[in-house]
């Protein structure tokens, strides 16, 4: 690393930056991040960032409105303090599901958020697992769209499970159950799901076998957790063995805790983009951080080098333990 690199954190997921920081061998930049009396945000950098190589981790998570608005205000303030770059690291993309219109009179929210960090000053922007991959074309400036789902793989193949399935929860969804079960050398299911409201599913019938079947769920996210409870609820009612769930981010709202300890599936791993706080903890969950890899993509882009070399060792690795554990070749995706 060179000298004029800095790693500043937004307090969405202050724990998460350090570990980059501490992995990458450098210190956060001292940041002081406060708010008036009316509720507008303050923010002032207490060491020149004059020629750096800066970036900002911050997870757009709950609350939201409250992360994106400091992030906004972050890199405006850095803007104005002669920076060499400015990269805008998300480990979680919030208002990634409003990336279409599905009614009229709708907005796309996604879309706006990517004009406000391109408005505010951002060279760059790391994005991790988003919603829909599309919301790469919103931004004029460059992107990275780092996938989790080599992790995931090689978590999966690491617990030696015989008889996997991979299931898709939804259509949505289907693109990366696919890729999971190349990487693996697994059959795919997909749930029939339906979303009447907001919140709200209803699931019809199950395309692929799942009978006696580790079934592994695979998602970007898991929100209120109603899509994966009445997926595990009907992977059951076809006599699936266990269920397991792999999901990037954890938002965790509302019922969700309460829904997934009562439910049907054995697991679920999440990662840590979005902090969990001691209350929404759960037997049923494990946090895998996704630190290691925030840092090896903020290593490569500062040196000006490719993550290419860096994934084709993790796909060398994954393609060792599938013909391990399964006997058979997988495909890069």
């Amino acid at each position: 690393m060179t000298n004029n690199l800095r790693i500043i954190s937004g307090t969405a997921n202050q724990a998460l930056s350090k570990e980059v920081a501490e992995i990458l061998k450098t210190k956060l930049c001292p940041v002081e991040v406060g708010k008036f009396s009316d509720g507008e945000t303050y923010v002032h950098f207490e060491e020149s960032v004059r020629g750096g190589d800066v970036y900002v981790i911050q997870p757009t998570c709950p609350p939201v409105n409250e992360h994106l608005m400091e992030l906004l205000i972050m890199v405006d303030a850095l803007k104005r303090s002669s920076p060499s770059k400015v990269t805008v690291v998300m480990p979680y993309y919030g208002y990634s599901r409003q990336d279409k219109k599905i009614i009229a009179r709708e907005p796309i929210g996604a879309k706006l958020v990517a004009d406000m960090i391109e408005v505010a000053g951002a060279d760059r922007v790391i994005m991790f697992d988003l919603h829909a991959a599309q919301i790469q074309g919103f931004f004029d400036i460059a992107t990275d769209h780092i996938e989790h789902l080599p992790f995931f793989a090689e978590h999966i193949l690491d617990r030696n499970l015989k008889d996997v399935t991979v299931v898709s929860p939804d259509a949505g969804g289907v693109a990366n159950a696919r890729k999971l079960a190349k990487l693996i050398n697994a059959p795919l299911a997909i749930i029939d799901k339906r979303r009447p409201k907001p919140n709200a599913v209803k699931v019809g019938h199950i395309i692929g076998d799942v009978k006696e079947k580790n079934c592994v769920i695979v998602d970007d996210l898991v929100d209120t957790a109603g899509t994966i409870v009445e997926a595990a609820r009907v992977l059951k009612k076809h006599k699936a063995k266990n269920i397991f769930v792999y999901a990037t981010h954890g938002v965790l709202s509302g019922p969700a805790i309460t829904r997934i300890n009562s439910s049907a599936i054995k697991q679920m791993i999440i990662t840590n983009s979005i902090p969990l706080p001691r209350e929404r903890k759960s037997v049923k969950i494990k946090v895998v951080s996704i630190a290691p890899i925030i840092a090896e993509t903020i290593r490569t882009n500062h040196q000006g080098v490719s993550m290419g070399v860096y994934f084709d060792k993790i796909y060398d690795r994954i393609e060792q333990k599938s013909k391990k554990v399964r006997g058979g070749l997988i495909e890069k995706t």
